[in-house]
């Protein structure tokens, strides 16, 4: 009687306090694990509060870690969508690219085939590694053969050479476990263990995954029946739990023993290893470990009809039952978690309905600034189409003004010819015609432009001269000297500024003196500035002033006025700070001395 009641009451407890459901496989490492995932539950809550999308991000997927590593795959998966989901918003493709692939794999240990291959196809297509690319296609390929081991193995020796390459040692060793897996599916053992040892290779400095993998070794060995070699693995796996003080590991290696001895058909050393596994539970507050234990326990001595046994270890149990539960941490952390986790979810709503609010005053803000954007694209349209006009009509101004022709340049080069006609030198007048007509079919060939080359200016000015000192041979000489440090087909001049001067020089200047005058055009460089200076030796401006007459006067104040003007728009239209003066010639010497200078222009 006393048994059965024992009995209830156990059961009573396993129903109401179902611990191994929270803890199973969640304490590799005793105190730390949970402290680390209060921790990251913390940086969490506290990146909530202050709306954070960037910390938010990798919260979420360290949180996910470490649902992933306690073997909890269904809320790893939740939280690593939620990472994805607030990587996309930051748009931060290599953060959501290796999320993805994270995600993809707790999908597949979880069976949910489908979805896994899904996102390992969304993290190939968003890989911008080449190799990368090919790792996350393998894996979506290996799990469309997942009930075909040797279509899947090409997939899986792909993978481990390229991340080999990569030398990602921790996807490596999966990697060799997905080998290893996929060789007792072709029920190769030798293979399978084999490829568990590469993996070890590749495991070092992460002791949890070190000893997941020796006990999938220990376990192909007891499937072989090589049972020494397995209880060699674990009893090796239970000395170094007990050097680092690892009790979790310490009592799950244990319980491995016990089947392993079980298996082996030596019961008792099963049933010590089982004792020793129980009582260190009960020691260490390690409730979900302590129910295994038992139930394996009362288990075996049920079978054996030794009722006796199985009052003792419920009488134990249930005497260590409050101290049990007040120093199991897991239990603790688990309702931590659980209140943890609804602030979490308070905190989530909270940033919805603040990021909703952010984005319909950012709609409205960006409305105004487009408002304001359009209005101000306007004015600067309607600014930029007045200057255009005014641009436009200081080029029309400066084209008109190089246009002008001097009529006394026509009127007398016509009075030549008349004068050569008349005096029968019909040589003379068909030469100067001939001269006459070239130096004007150039001019009007770049009448359209603003600057042209000195060359080409020289060779213009030049052909003026000449036809000039043909018709006033006796009056002048000249000549044109030009700095060999310019470059003549290169160095850009404004177009006809100099030939008024030239004319000026000779018409008012030059014709006048008794004796033979000169004229002097001389181009230099100098202080990375194109000095051009006219010097004659005529009457000089004041003398030239007396003899003429009010339509000279005129004449000559417009082609002054007009070079001005002239020099003006293209300082206005090009920033080239041209300047220009005239100066007289102090006694005794007579004449005019013209400067024009302009920076030095490259073609």
């Amino acid at each position: 009687m006393r048994l059965l009641t024992t009995y209830f009451l156990f059961l009573l407890i396993v129903l109401l306090f179902p611990f191994g459901a929270m803890a199973q496989d969640s304490l590799s490492k005793s105190k730390s694990a949970p402290s680390k995932m209060k921790m990251v539950t913390k940086d969490l809550k506290k990146s909530l509060e202050v709306n954070d999308e960037a910390q938010i991000a990798q919260n979420y997927e360290r949180l996910a870690n470490e649902f992933q590593n306690k073997g909890d795959y269904a809320k790893a998966e939740e939280y690593f969508k939620k990472a994805i989901t607030s990587y996309t918003k930051l748009k931060l493709v290599d953060d959501k690219t290796r999320v993805t692939r994270s995600l993809a794999k707790v999908q597949e240990s979880q069976k949910d085939y489908d979805s896994a291959i899904k996102n390992y196809e969304g993290a190939k297509a968003m890989a911008e590694d080449k190799s990368f690319e090919k790792i996350n296609s393998n894996d979506a390929n290996r799990l469309r053969y997942v009930a075909n081991p040797v279509a899947q193995e090409s997939y899986v020796n792909s993978n481990i050479e390229l991340l080999k390459k990569e030398k990602k040692e921790e996807e490596v060793s999966a990697a060799y476990v997905q080998k290893a897996e996929n060789s007792l599916k072709q029920k190769n053992k030798e293979v399978a263990i084999e490829s568990y040892q590469q993996a070890l290779a590749y495991a070092k400095g992460k002791p949890a995954t070190t000893i997941k993998i020796n006990n999938e070794i220990a376990k192909v060995y007891a499937s072989d029946n090589q049972f020494d070699k397995a209880i060699g693995i674990n009893e090796k796996l239970l000395a170094e739990a007990k050097t680092k003080q690892d009790f979790t590991t310490q009592i799950k290696q244990l319980q491995s023993l016990s089947v392993l001895y079980f298996q082996k058909e030596e019961p008792s050393k099963a049933i010590t290893a089982l004792k020793e596994a129980f009582d260190l539970a009960l020691q260490k507050g390690n409730s979900a470990e302590a129910k295994k234990s038992l139930i394996s326990l009362t288990k075996y001595y049920n079978g054996k009809g030794n009722n006796k046994e199985s009052l003792a270890l419920y009488d134990q149990f249930l005497q260590n039952f409050d101290q049990l539960v007040q120093s199991d941490t897991t239990l603790i952390d688990a309702k931590t978690f659980q209140v943890s986790e609804d602030k979490i979810r308070q905190l989530e709503k909270e940033k919805s309905l603040k990021d909703e609010l952010i984005t319909k005053t950012s709609t409205f803000n960006y409305f105004l600034l487009g408002s304001i954007g359009l209005l101000l694209l306007l004015f600067l349209w309607i600014v930029k189409t007045l200057f255009s006009i005014k641009t436009k009509n200081k080029e029309i101004a400066l084209q008109s003004l190089r246009r002008e022709m001097n009529p006394h340049f026509i009127f007398n080069s016509l009075n030549s010819v008349n004068q050569f006609i008349a005096e029968n030198k019909e040589l003379e007048a068909n030469k100067y015609l001939t001269s006459y007509s070239n130096l004007m079919r150039n001019t009007m060939e770049n009448s359209n432009k603003d600057f042209i080359t000195l060359d080409n200016e020289l060779e213009q000015l030049k052909k003026y001269l000449e036809l000039e000192h043909l018709r006033f041979q006796d009056k002048f000489d000249f000549k044109i000297n030009v700095d060999p440090e310019l470059d003549a087909e290169r160095t850009m001049v404004p177009n006809m500024i100099i030939q008024p001067h030239l004319e000026n020089a000779i018409w008012h200047g030059l014709r006048y003196l008794d004796d033979k005058g000169l004229l002097q055009l001389q181009v230099q460089l100098m202080n990375g500035k194109v000095t051009i200076r006219i010097d004659d030796n005529g009457i000089g401006l004041t003398k030239s002033q007396e003899l003429k007459t009010s339509n000279q006067k005129a004449h000559e104040s417009r082609g002054m006025s007009n070079t001005k003007e002239r020099i003006s728009l293209l300082n206005e239209l090009y920033k080239k700070n041209i300047s220009f003066q005239i100066s007289e010639k102090a006694l005794p010497e007579t004449g005019t001395v013209v400067e024009i200078v302009f920076p030095l222009i490259d073609k």
